[in-house]
């Protein structure tokens, strides 16, 4: 008997060989439409392979260990548990796994929570999508992947004073005053209330001895706290 296949048959092959030799990716992003964009821009791209998205972390808890993915690109912004609380969760269970967060917001605290929790890379949602594949590929090689701006934020973490008598997060805070945004905004993106902000920088202007904001902003640059 003939072991030759028929042409639809060698197509069917090719591809189920192609696809178990690829890079295996999963998507946990809440937006449909950014969910399926990304979906479709790793599935177009020669060597990778979506093998599961999914809108929430519990739904992706309840897969990922049949996904068996090499890369996970991972929202910051979930609904339900958080993509930071997901990151040790997911590490769980799929032990040699690499995690890619994606967000729009950039908040050094939350860049250095999702480091010290497993993630290897961090991206911003408007990082260009050839820098998104290319960035799959350098988690694979090792790297540590990351949008150009928070980049420079980790280089510029290291280079401050390491006297800083403010916190982590009253250091990010008057970073954020010191870029010009408002009180409500800045409680906005980093979701905590209007009162808190107000704490911070009560305990900003009390620990510089200062009255006022752009008294804080001088004294923090001078002593490069910021």
């Amino acid at each position: 008997m003939s072991s030759l296949k028929s042409p639809r048959e060698t197509a069917c092959f090719m591809s189920t060989t192609t696809q178990n030799s690829d890079i295996r990716v999963v998507v946990i992003e809440d937006d449909t439409t950014i969910r399926e964009s990304y979906t479709y821009l790793i599935n177009e791209a020669p060597g990778y392979h979506v093998v599961n998205s999914y809108a929430s972390a519990e739904l992706a808890l309840k897969g990922i260990r049949a996904d068996d993915p090499h890369v996970v690109l991972l929202d910051v912004e979930l609904p339900g548990i958080s993509g930071l609380e997901a990151i040790p969760r997911i590490k769980a269970v799929v032990e040699e796994v690499y995690i890619i967060m994606l967000t729009v917001y950039d908040h050094q605290q939350t860049v250095f929570d999702a480091l010290s929790k497993g993630a290897s890379g961090y991206l911003t949602k408007s990082t260009a999508p050839g820098k998104i594949i290319e960035a799959l590929g350098e988690v694979m090689d090792g790297g540590g992947p990351m949008s150009a701006n928070i980049a420079r934020m980790v280089v510029h973490s290291f280079q401050r004073s390491q006297e800083s008598p403010l916190t982590r997060r009253e250091t990010e805070i008057l970073e954020q005053i010191a870029d010009g945004k408002t009180r409500s905004r800045i409680a906005s993106e980093m979701f905590i209330d209007l009162e808190t902000v107000k704490s911070h920088l009560k305990n900003i202007y009390a620990k510089l001895d200062v009255h006022s904001r752009a008294d804080a902003i001088r004294a923090a640059k001078q002593n490069k706290y910021i």
